[in-house]
């Protein structure tokens, strides 16, 4: 059965009241979840929180210790530019981190699957070792390396479809020969990175601004599914980013919902074939609510097959 994990702790995190990473992505998720009657057929699950040594999987301790260190107890801070802590900051992202672990446990337990995790801060531009792009740890990968380290697994893929280039997922898993990682995103754009990796394990597809549903489509089925089918993944993990979509402002591209079905449809047959159906995808980009939500829902219903 589908599963969302997810945690109220998600909530407070506030990057203050004009930061388009607000609260509000979570209440047009849930709002459109229950309209659309998908709340019948999942289950629900309490993200836990993420330990230091569990972050330490996929982040350099020092940064993880650092993290811990200037969470403030009142007023915010920022990481970087775009990454800012409040006090509710710390424990969302160890939610948020905590989730996609959980999911890759029920999963492996055969209590759920596969499993969405309607998290924030997202995760996939923070780096080894510092935060970026609103985000304080990077949350696909430390699920991923919890599979790999607690569950053995030998070939995991992470594939990305955020308007914006996980650099910092691509930072982590470089040169990993476990992990696939497949990335599509908008070039030339934030954070300017991807379009010339050069590493064996990495799938990279920029996209130019005005790119419409066919031409992505044409894209990943042309370079990802390739990779993908030839990798034969024993677990599948999706940043699920959807940002991408025409009437979210803070892209060029032009996706819609349909496009974001497809390409789960897409992951999940493989999931199916190489990986007895093992998916677990995070939240990350989405900044137009009404676009993110719909969005997710297309999304989820793929995911139910």
């Amino acid at each position: 059965m589908l599963a969302i994990v997810s945690h109220p702790d998600c909530l407070e995190h506030d990057a203050g009241p004009f930061h388009p990473e607000s609260p509000d992505r979570l209440h047009a998720i849930n709002n459109q979840i229950i309209m659309s009657g998908l709340d019948f057929v999942i289950r629900h699950f309490d993200a836990p929180l993420a330990s230091r040594e569990q972050l330490a999987l996929a982040h350099d301790r020092t940064y993880v210790d650092h993290v811990f260190s200037v969470a403030p107890k009142e007023g915010s801070i920022e990481l970087d530019g775009d990454t800012v802590m409040n006090p509710g900051s710390l424990d969302a992202a160890l939610r948020a981190a905590g989730a996609g672990i959980l999911g890759v446990d029920l999963i492996m337990k055969g209590e759920a699957g596969p499993v969405f995790c309607a998290i924030r801060p997202p995760g996939h531009h923070a780096e080894h070792d510092k935060a970026m792009g609103f985000c304080l740890f990077n949350n696909i990968a430390v699920a991923a390396a919890h599979a790999l380290k607690v569950y053995g697994f030998k070939r995991i893929a992470i594939v990305d479809f955020d308007v914006h280039h996980g650099n910092g997922t691509e930072d982590i898993f470089r040169n990993d020969e476990r992990v696939l990682f497949c990335s599509s995103f908008q070039h030339p754009f934030y954070p300017y990175t991807g379009h010339d990796s050069d590493a064996s394990n990495l799938v990279d597809v920029p996209l130019k601004a005005g790119t419409d549903g066919p031409a992505f489509r044409k894209a990943i089925k042309e370079h990802w599914l390739p990779a993908l089918e030839r990798f034969r993944p024993q677990f599948i993990f999706i940043s699920a980013g959807f940002d991408a979509h025409v009437y979210d402002e803070m892209s060029g591209l032009q996706l819609t919902e349909a496009d974001y079905g497809w390409i789960t449809g897409e992951l999940l047959s493989i999931a199916k074939k190489h990986a007895e159906g093992r998916v677990v995808s995070m939240l990350e980009g989405g900044y137009e609510p009404g676009a993110l939500a719909r969005s997710v829902v297309s999304h989820l219903k793929s995911l139910l097959d």
